[in-house]
């Protein structure tokens, strides 16, 4: 092949998501899929009780999802129910009573294909106990390598534009409402949100800030139900309630730009800025 060729082959590479070209050490995957293959099958429920069964002591059982033969793992997650691995997710999500039963809950569960492409569990960042979190869509490519929400030139912008209202991550919480990064950073598909979106409110709920920020359309749309892009989304009010084991009670959300879409329209980070300003407003009243 010409370097032409080659150039154009990695690029390629590059847009599906295939980034690490070997591992550290050989893997036999007919193997592992043949071994998975071979495990029963677990109800939902089952799923959802894995990690209550480590909190005891017990092992943890990767979970194969009705495999069929020949099928790649992503597949095999997808064979089962939608409706059944969502309800799993949710029974895992509300079993977890802490942030750190939480993280657990997620290592466990087998039910979201995403799983199986990201390198590790892109889980939170900051003070747990802060009044604000802030909530992105996905984790980049940065957040994959480094195991924490807004890694890399993104985390370097949004690093500034808490700085600008007195903030720093210290002060704040992050996460995902997906803690795993899909392939090439493509969207969530809709089953992928449906699957995440359990584990996503609850880490919410157990944190219980005062004010919550969705950072772009994605998280937008996912916990608020914006039905409008990011544009109009940001120019509104929200109030997003907060149940879970506390008495329920609404608080302040906000819709704002995120730093991936300022690093590539860079134009646009006056309106962030405008955001910013009416933010302070909001959690400093002068």
């Amino acid at each position: 092949m010409t370097h032409p060729e080659l150039d154009a082959l990695l690029r390629w590479y590059e847009a599906m998501g295939v980034e690490i070209a070997v591992d550290d050490q050989p893997h036999d995957r007919f193997a592992e899929f043949a071994a998975e293959a071979a495990k029963p099958r677990e109800t939902p429920r089952e799923m959802a009780s894995q990690p209550a069964r480590a909190a005891l002591g017990e092992p943890a059982r990767k979970v194969a999802l009705a495999p069929a033969p020949m099928r790649d793992p992503i597949q095999k997650a997808l064979s089962a129910s939608a409706e059944d691995v969502v309800r799993a997710a949710q029974e895992a999500a509300g079993a977890a009573a802490t942030l750190d039963e939480l993280r657990a809950a997620l290592e466990a569960f087998d039910g979201c294909a995403l799983k199986r492409t990201a390198s590790r569990l892109v889980f939170s960042d900051g003070d747990p106990q802060a009044r604000i979190m802030l909530v992105g869509d996905i984790p980049g490519e940065d957040d994959d390598r480094e195991g924490k929400p807004f890694c890399g030139r993104m985390g370097g912008l949004l690093d500034l534009m808490l700085a600008s209202i007195g903030l720093d991550r210290g002060k704040v919480y992050l996460a995902n409402v997906a803690p795993w990064r899909p392939p090439g950073n493509r969207a969530l598909t809709p089953h992928e949100t449906a699957i995440c979106l359990p584990f996503s409110r609850r880490q919410i709920e157990l944190v219980a800030p005062d004010y919550l920020v969705c950072l772009g359309a994605g998280a937008v749309q996912a916990l608020l139900g914006a039905k409008d892009g990011i544009g109009r989304a940001r120019a509104r009010a929200y109030e997003y309630e907060l149940g879970g084991d506390r008495e329920p009670r609404n608080i302040r959300a906000f819709a704002m730009l995120h730093p991936t879409y300022l690093l590539k329209q860079p134009a646009n980070k006056k309106y962030a800025w405008t955001d910013l300003r009416a933010f302070r407003k909001v959690i400093e009243p002068q």
